[in-house]
């Protein structure tokens, strides 16, 4: 059985998406990194977020849409999604032994307890459940010591405002042409989550690239294909009154990756605990 929610951001559609994006008098003075340190103090501090999410996201060699309405809240993590065909997930740390409750909308039309991070929640997704939201993007612009190169994360430029939703943004573009896939040698206890996490590039193409679900387990000394960043052009439109990225465009070597647009966002308005139990009355879990 195969769950189609697309979590996290979403979208337009490929290359044409810049092409949406009007040039806009910039509504104030910013530099890159004053816009990189504001975007992620806002995500870093967000309490509760409910939003719409429109998502694209390449499987294979066609693009999946889905359309969701979240629930999440922060500190600990709860999330709460449905879908535009019906499927509901919920997922509260620390709850239902770490597992997602899960109503498919399908036959046997009975909710279903999943591993959020497992094989089956996973196959087809470039995200799980608990990035839902802007947890990737945090990743996109992180900087540390496992890293084998922050050369992609360095690339990123404000790079003036768009029209994107009826009123300005900052744009925040990453161009890295380097953009290839490497022939990794797997080293010893090594998994799809830590070479990616070496690379920043996300589990879900080495998944797709060498056949694997995500809870393979690795052969030491076999050589895998690995991409050495998260994309060729990541593009991000930021309200500069929130300081959230509201689109999200992704490009790699065969064009359109995965592209994210949020609308309705509202940040920090507290919702109520009941809407994150399987039990809230207007859910079908």
């Amino acid at each position: 059985m195969v769950f189609t929610f697309n979590y996290g951001m979403r979208c337009l559609a490929g290359a044409a998406v810049i092409c949406l994006f009007a040039a806009a008098r910039p509504t104030t003075s910013i530099t890159t990194e004053q816009l990189t340190a504001r975007m992620i103090s806002a995500i870093n501090g967000l309490q509760y977020l409910r939003c719409n999410v429109k998502a694209q996201e390449r499987i294979g060699n066609s693009i999946k849409v889905a359309r969701s309405q979240m629930k999440l809240g922060f500190r600990p993590l709860k999330v709460y999604i449905k879908n535009d065909r019906g499927v509901e997930v919920l997922y509260v740390a620390g709850q239902n032994d770490g597992d997602a409750w899960v109503y498919p909308a399908a036959f046997p039309y009975v909710t279903l307890s999943l591993d959020p991070e497992g094989s089956l929640m996973r196959k087809g997704q470039h995200h799980s459940v608990v990035q839902a939201g802007y947890g990737t993007i945090t990743d996109l612009l992180r900087t540390n010591g496992t890293r084998i190169d922050n050369g992609f994360t360095r690339a990123f430029r404000y790079a003036g405002d768009s029209l994107v939703q009826g009123h300005p943004h900052h744009v925040l573009r990453a161009d890295y042409p380097q953009f290839r896939y490497l022939n990794y040698k797997i080293g010893r206890g090594e998994t799809i989550r830590s070479i990616a996490e070496k690379y920043g590039c996300g589990p879900f193409r080495i998944m797709e690239k060498n056949d694997l679900s995500i809870d393979a387990t690795l052969t030491p000394g076999k050589t895998i294909l690995v991409p050495n960043a998260y994309g060729r052009k990541v593009t991000l439109c930021v309200d500069p009154k929130t300081y959230l990225p509201n689109v999200v465009v992704v490009l790699d070597d065969k064009g359109l990756y995965e592209s994210f647009e949020f609308t309705q966002v509202t940040p920090n308005q507290p919702i109520p605990t009941a809407e994150f139990s399987k039990d809230f009355k207007a859910y079908k879990l």
